[in-house]
């Protein structure tokens, strides 16, 4: 079959869905995946084809993409910060917001130019996007990941080696502060006075009233644990991170969130309340309130 039939047949099934330009993408993706063609191959050689025994592993993909299951658990992987990740059920989808919150985290670290080993702890790691691209980036950092998930950790230590960087994984729920010191202490070397230099997070915040604004892909593919909380207790990983951080930040330390569009205010008033000072409320690319850090006094 010719690839540029086997495109047309992309584009019959699933415009309707998706969109001309968003089944386009799927296509080249699918073409790199399976058979390492290029997009630029293919319009330069409109003769590609594959063969029959070829064609069933796209065509599964196509029947998964009218199921609406995102590309990115059909081929189980996707791109962060400009570094490859594994993903699945396990593990959310990183979004391009978050890969801001990275930036943030990086530029301001960049700026301090500190001589001595930063420690980073990043709080719901899920694929360990945040905490892999934050290993990379930042200069003499040593990063700490923490997630409740054991499945969602098995992934982020897969995406870890991919990337050939060093991080802490730990199991715990920070919403047990006792448990997650127990964990963090096999990693510390005892030292009772350990202190992170930043703690950043991007902890389940969807609250169960914003559903029905959500995709319908999202909904039926995206672990709920890691987005959804309830819709009178939406600040409750918040809270308990920021109580935590109280703690366990050094002086002049930071905090970093990503946060509901909705809830920017709340959350500095969080951070005002535990006495961070310097908060900052940063918008996203599409001007929504999505970032927030506060240092500790």
């Amino acid at each position: 079959m010719l690839l540029k039939d086997l495109k047309n047949i992309f584009h019959k099934q699933l415009d309707a869905i998706y969109g001309k330009e968003e089944v386009s993408s799927f296509f080249f993706l699918c073409t790199a995946h399976f058979f390492d063609i290029s997009r630029l191959q293919i319009a330069l050689d409109t003769d590609l084809s594959i063969t029959k025994e070829e064609q069933s592993p796209i065509f599964n993909v196509l029947e998964d993409l009218k199921q609406q299951k995102p590309i990115q658990y059909i081929l189980g992987k996707t791109e962060f910060f400009g570094l490859p990740f594994k993903v699945n059920k396990h593990t959310l989808i990183p979004r391009p917001e978050t890969e801001e919150l990275v930036d943030w985290v990086k530029k301001c670290h960049t700026e301090l130019v500190e001589e001595s080993q930063i420690a980073i702890l990043d709080i719901g790691t899920g694929s360990g996007c945040i905490a892999i691209s934050l290993a990379k980036e930042v200069i003499n950092a040593k990063v700490y990941a923490l997630d409740v998930s054991k499945d969602a950790l098995k992934i982020a230590k897969q995406n870890a080696e991919l990337n050939n960087v060093d991080v802490a994984f730990v199991e715990a729920d920070i919403l047990n502060s006792k448990s997650v010191m127990l964990s963090l202490s096999k990693h510390l070397s005892n030292n009772k006075n350990f202190k992170f230099d930043t703690i950043v997070s991007n902890p389940p915040y969807v609250r169960n009233l914003e559903k029905a604004k959500m995709q319908t892909n999202v909904l039926k593919n995206e672990p709920h644990l890691a987005l959804f909380v309830e819709d009178d207790n939406a600040l409750v990983f918040y809270k308990a991170i920021t109580e935590f951080a109280v703690t366990n930040l050094k002086p002049k330390g930071e905090l970093y969130f990503e946060i509901n569009e909705y809830l920017g205010q709340e959350m500095i008033q969080l951070l005002e309340e535990k006495g961070f000072v310097g908060i900052e409320l940063k918008q996203d690319m599409f001007g929504r309130d999505r970032m927030v850090k506060g240092m500790k006094n």
